[in-house]
């Protein structure tokens, strides 16, 4: 009796194991289908070939400052209006509002899902975590380009970031 109880619990033990250890790699294919977490699709670049300057495109720009991050941060405009196909700049700014060095991280998302896989950032503050200065403000660039291959019913992009201090998470600290 005690031998079944103990395989059985060895083998929900492993089996636990290997579910948590498969989570990360299925996780990222779902971020990658979907968009979620921001993720885009980064082999669009390499098959456009021309802009199509027939149709455009609104990308909208939201941020957010995580509760306890002691940052101001926004995009430099509102929105753009884009050609497919054809590379683009915008620029954030962000501002350490304390007398301390911080380091931050900015999260995205892209909205609609449809968009994520066509909305391919080529440089992005998102891709690092960014070091301020006390009271440093900062403008940081986004390259990007939209795939000519977006569904035709997509006509509005909206990126959105959320700013993250990550001293926090990085102290264990609980908020």
């Amino acid at each position: 009796m005690h031998r079944n109880l103990v395989t059985s619990l060895l083998v929900v033990v492993v089996g636990a194991f290997a579910f948590g250890y498969a989570l990360v790699p299925l996780y990222d294919v779902f971020c990658e289908i979907t968009g979620f977490g921001g993720r885009t699709n980064a082999e669009a670049v390499a098959r456009v070939e021309a802009p199509d300057l027939s149709r455009e495109i609104r990308i909208e720009f939201v941020t957010t400052i995580n509760s306890y991050a002691p940052f101001e941060f926004g995009a430099d405009a509102d929105s753009m209006m884009v050609n497919p196909g054809k590379m683009y700049f915008a620029t954030f700014t962000a501002k350490n509002l304390t007398d301390k060095d911080k380091v931050a991280q900015a999260v995205p998302s892209v909205a609609p899902g449809a968009a994520a896989e066509h909305f391919v950032k080529i440089e992005c503050f998102c891709f690092d975590q960014q070091e301020f200065l006390a009271n440093e403000e900062r403008a940081m660039p986004l390259q990007f380009i939209v795939d000519p291959d977006l569904p035709d019913y997509v006509d509005t992009i909206t990126l959105q970031y959320t700013f993250f201090d990550t001293a926090p998470v990085a102290s264990n600290k609980k908020y």
